[in-house]
């Protein structure tokens, strides 16, 4: 993937010189090393005598790692005076970082030099010593960006992945909370970690997710989003099938809930596996406020999921074929505004609405500071004057207005992408086929939803299949204290734990 055959050879060099083993020879070492980082010239080789007469080398890249705890706590204490012959582990015990670890392969050297972790080489060692010592720049914890927060923690996930898996603990503070680390990509070599909670996850699914993650053969990853890209049930749906959030508060309740986060390092996303439709559409504020005004707003985004994306398209076909539903005073004012219209319905329509994207896309690129003002003025300008010049109908501009405000009451990003993206094929079958051709859009939307599956998670469940017991989380928000179960995702691995404590129970006969 993402590799021509000269990139294929110089992979399959690289790792066979970095697989050795580490030489008990110091100069064999250096040259191993100093050939691996050839050219890179932020690579720091220090060379040094260990109380006055064994030879030693530590090997750091400048930036990533603090060289005031190299000097104080690793190079200082070594070059003291100290007896001759000492053993491997006296000489550890010399070294005062307590992260510290031994690497026996230039592999892993080069893992430790690229995390910001200095490697000390001792001659006559056939091992290096991993000193945890990196620092580098880092961003502050910050309220998120991307997803506003009303009422909740206003934490948000950094580009760090310590600093992340941190917040996670300080929410989730029992051992049951497992982390698994993996190595993905061969040149960026990015970690990723799955978590989930012992006991309410699904084996088979936390199984599953690591097996897709190894699977992942690939020149680097830059952000959670390449993850989700490759790990997909359907890569040909539009619709989300991860969720994607950069609040601590959402992952762990979604944790506690039986699914698996998936951390990125060099991401402030956190992917979120299996998920729903009727998940996608929920938002975190349901359950930090009474539970009737969360189960009404609910609804009312349900209700603006489907204005988002039939609106314009009904428009467009009652407008072109079915005249005689329209109201007769409705009918004429209407009429009258699009007397002087030169194009059809259907153009018009997509007139405004590539109009409307466009000013959306521009308000995201700009600046903050006139983002927001350009796509607000320009839309009121270019409405009116669009109305002026007799381009479009009032009528049309008031349509594809209320369309956009109804997509902005997603609270996923991704969601709103797609509805935006499907709005166009219904507006041209409504356009050719009249509210037949939106039926059969309609149709075609919910059948492609049935046979989604997100991990082996029927998409519209709990709905399509119907379960009971979870509707209740899924029409209305239900108060906490009528829940007598966890939420599932798994019957039959829910028949296993229903216990309140976190050991499952072996499985009926």
């Amino acid at each position: 993937m993402l590799k021509s055959s000269r990139s294929r050879q110089q992979t399959d060099e690289q790792p066979n010189q970095e697989q050795r083993p580490i030489s008990p020879d110091l100069t064999v070492n250096i040259d191993v090393v100093t050939s691996l980082y050839e050219e890179c010239s932020d690579l720091i080789f220090h060379p040094f005598k260990i109380g006055g007469e064994t030879d030693a080398w530590i090997a750091y890249i400048d930036d990533l790692s603090d060289t005031e705890l190299i000097d104080q706590q690793v190079m200082t204490p070594l070059m003291e005076p100290m007896p001759s012959g000492l053993t491997r582990m006296e000489l550890k015990h010399r070294i005062r970082v307590s992260d510290s670890q031994e690497v026996s392969t230039y592999d892993e050297v080069v893992d430790q030099i690229s995390k910001g972790n200095p490697v000390l080489f001792i001659d006559q060692m056939n091992c290096g010593i991993s000193l945890g010592v990196s620092k580098w720049e880092k961003r502050s914890i910050e309220e998120p960006i991307a997803e506003s927060v009303v009422r909740g923690p206003r934490l948000g996930f950094t580009e760090t992945l310590g600093v992340n898996t941190s917040m996670l603990r300080r929410s989730i503070r029992s051992p049951a909370l497992k982390m698994k680390s993996l190595t993905i990509g061969r040149y960026t070599r990015t970690e990723v970690v799955v978590t989930y909670i012992k006991g309410i996850a699904d084996p088979d699914l936390i199984n599953e997710v690591c097996e897709r993650l190894q699977r992942i053969d690939i020149d680097g990853i830059l952000d959670s989003a390449y993850i989700e890209e490759l790990i997909t049930d359907n890569p040909y749906t539009p619709f989300p099938t991860l969720l994607s959030t950069e609040r601590p508060d959402v992952v762990s309740a979604n944790l506690l809930e039986g699914r698996a986060g998936i951390i990125v390092d060099g991401s402030p996303f956190v992917l979120l596996a299996p998920v729903t439709m009727f998940s996608m559409i929920q938002s975190p504020e349901d359950y930090y406020q009474n539970y009737w005004a969360g189960s009404l707003i609910r609804w009312l985004r349900y209700f603006f999921f489907l204005v988002a994306l039939t609106i314009p398209s009904a428009y467009v076909a009652i407008l072109t074929y079915h005249q005689e539903m329209i109201p007769t005073t409705l009918l004429l004012s209407v009429a009258k505004s699009r007397e002087e219209i030169p194009f059809p319905a259907l153009v018009e329509a997509l007139l405004m609405e590539v109009t409307f994207e466009a000013l959306r896309e521009a308000g995201l690129r700009l600046p903050k500071q006139v983002g927001a003002a350009v796509s607000i003025v320009g839309a009121l300008v270019i409405g009116q004057a669009a109305i002026s010049a007799g381009l479009v109908s009032s009528p049309m501009v008031m349509v594809v207005a209320f369309t956009g405000v109804a997509s902005f009451t997603f609270p996923r990003y991704t969601l709103g992408v797609t509805v935006r993206l499907l709005r166009f094929p219904l507006m041209f079958l409504a356009g050719f086929l009249g509210l037949l051709g939106l039926m059969l859009g309609i149709i075609m939307i919910v059948i492609h939803l049935c046979s989604l599956r997100s991990f082996g998670v029927p998409y519209l469940s709990s709905l399509a299949p119907m379960k009971n017991r979870a509707l209740k989380d899924v029409l209305f928000r239900t108060p906490l204290w009528a829940r007598e179960t966890r939420p599932h995702l798994n019957e039959f691995y829910n028949e296993r734990r229903q216990s309140p404590d976190l050991k499952p129970k072996p499985p009926k006969s």
